[in-house]
């Protein structure tokens, strides 16, 4: 039966049209870690043969979104507690990394001015959990754009599809609020301080409770 959460597709490139509607489906939530991916649902549901659909998901498990079992059917990829720990662990050692060349470089100030405009919205505004999560993101991405460190920012992008699996996967408690305004004033706090031993301590602190919200 064809899935009426995907769209139907024009003629034109239609592995690369699949691979990308596929794609923001995983990354948007629409399909969440665990569920499964039926090649014969999803050529049916585009209007496409099974092999276009399978060369698709096969490039989504070479980029880690998906998953497959012994018997071939492929689900979106569920990240261990563990996995989820790395890639938080990671993003801290990354953002504290731009904070220190932020503050070495005198900017400190600037930077924390932009990034206080940028506040994810507070835990009572009426805001989507995916609006949320951009907004969230949106944050965390400028502060390593920041950095002016090119090699930094293209590592934390080279994880961001692997953040929105975490985001979408079910967690401990709520995990709303640490993507509010008040789990990141701190953050700010810290570098208008131009303190980089205070700002490690809370990008860690952060990206640790994060984890533990988003860990199954």
């Amino acid at each position: 039966m064809p899935n009426p959460r995907l769209p139907k597709l024009n003629r034109m490139t239609l592995r690369e049209q699949v691979l990308e509607s596929l794609r923001e489906a995983v990354l948007s939530g629409t399909f969440r870690p665990g569920d499964h991916l039926a090649e014969t649902e999803l050529a049916e549901s585009y209007g496409v043969s099974r092999g276009t659909v399978r060369e698709a998901l096969r490039t989504l498990q070479q980029a880690g979104l998906v998953t497959g079992d012994s018997r071939g059917k492929v689900r979106v990829r569920t990240l261990s507690p563990g996995e989820i720990g790395e890639i938080f662990r990671v993003r801290a050692a990354l953002e504290t990394l731009a904070v220190e060349e932020i503050i070495a470089r005198g900017d400190a100030a600037a930077v924390a001015a932009e990034l206080h405009t940028l506040l994810p919205p507070a835990q009572e505004d009426d805001v989507d959990y995916l609006r949320r999560l951009e907004l969230d993101l949106a944050f965390h991405q400028r502060l390593c754009e920041l950095s002016g460190n090119a090699t930094l920012m293209e590592t934390w992008a080279g994880l961001e599809d692997r953040m929105r699996v975490v985001m979408f996967s079910p967690g401990q408690g709520d995990p709303v609020d640490i993507m509010n305004a008040d789990h990141h004033a701190p953050l700010v706090e810290a570098i208008a301080a131009e303190d980089p031993v205070g700002a490690r301590a809370a990008f860690f602190a952060h990206m640790d409770e994060a984890a533990r919200r988003w860990s199954a």
